[in-house]
Parts: C-alpha cells; structure tokens; sequence
C-alpha cells in the first residue's frame, strides 16, 4: 500500500452524484458490495469469536465506517444475493440514511440487470 493514494474526506464528500442520484463512490460501494457474502452482515457468533481466540486471526470487518455506505452497501448485499427480496429493515435503514425511493428503485433496476447478465454468463 505505501504510494499509494489515500482518499481524504473532503474527497468522498465533494463527490458529485451522478444523473442516477448516485455518486462514483457510491457505485463503487454497490460494485463492491457484489463479492460480499450475506454473512458479511451478521456479527461473528459465539464459535467464530472462540475460534480467532483459540487460533488467532481476525475476520476482516467489512463494515464501512461511512453510516451512510454503510446502509447503501448492507442494502447491495441483499439485493445481489435475493433480488427484490429485501428485508424491511435493509430498505428503512436505506431510507433513514438519506437515500430516496427513486435511489432505491435505481439501485434494485441496476442490481436486477447485473444479476441477470451474470446468469447469462453462466449458462453460455
């Protein structure tokens, strides 16, 4: 990682929004947040943590420290795993941390088309 560029937050909060009502970093999110398991939303259980503490390690946190991505990326995982089925709570956390039904319909649009390109994909 040395040399590499470190994003300061004026950074992420000057970012512009996009005509979807999203912003680069916000796609970024979503992008992201297809290679995450639907266990990425859960806290360790009682074995896991016993585990890390018998072998040591340490399950890498995918929590982002953004509330806000944090709603938008919790809210991806359920959609890249179930579709339009997404938990009440996922669509009023989203809710709660800003976004607006119109970002909410873009996201599941773009995530359903993603999802069948990737179908698609694998019955060639």
């Amino acid at each position: 990682m040395q040399g590499s560029p470190v994003a300061a937050p004026v950074d992420v909060v000057a970012a512009p929004r996009t005509q979807t009502g999203f912003s680069a970093l916000e796609w970024q999110v979503v992008a992201i947040a297809q290679h995450d398991r639907l266990s990425s939303l859960e806290k360790p259980g009682k074995l896991a943590t016993a585990l890390t503490m018998i072998f040591g390690g340490q399950r890498p946190n995918p929590e982002l420290a953004d509330s806000r991505l944090e709603a938008l990326r919790r809210l991806a995982v359920h959609a890249w795993h179930r579709g339009y089925t997404v938990p009440r709570a996922a669509i009023r956390a989203f809710h709660e941390a800003g976004f607006t039904i119109e970002q909410y319909e873009t996201l599941l649009a773009s995530i359903s088309r993603g999802r069948a390109a990737l179908n698609q994909g694998k019955r060639a």
